[in-house]
């Protein structure tokens, strides 16, 4: 089965386009968060939607109209350090939220 290109720019503009919604509810999230939980998990979210926004623009570049394929590998190393820093984040705050210190 043969990939349409037409068909991948579609699904990955209406991904981009569901990333913005998803951004937006987690941005409303993290500023009407009750708790700092929450705000923190709304931020965790809002980082992985930039990492997933990120692959998309990845996918974006490396197909062509002409089935041929660019250079689009620099978003993937982009979306990696992004998740590693997030995920790195998210563990020292809920570490310094748990009463612990970050630096131990």
């Amino acid at each position: 089965m043969a990939t349409d290109p037409e068909f991948l720019v579609v699904a990955v503009e209406l991904g981009l386009v569901l990333a913005g919604v998803v951004a937006l509810l987690g941005t409303y999230r993290a500023v009407a968060g009750p708790t700092t939980a929450d705000r923190v998990v709304a931020l965790d979210t809002i980082a992985t939607d930039i990492v997933a926004v990120a692959v998309l623009f990845a996918l974006r570049e490396s197909v062509r109209a002409d089935g041929g394929v660019k250079n689009g590998h620099f978003f993937v190393d982009i979306a990696l350090v992004l998740a590693v820093i997030s995920f790195v984040s998210t563990i020292a705050v809920a570490h310094y939220l748990t009463g612990g210190d970050v630096m131990e």
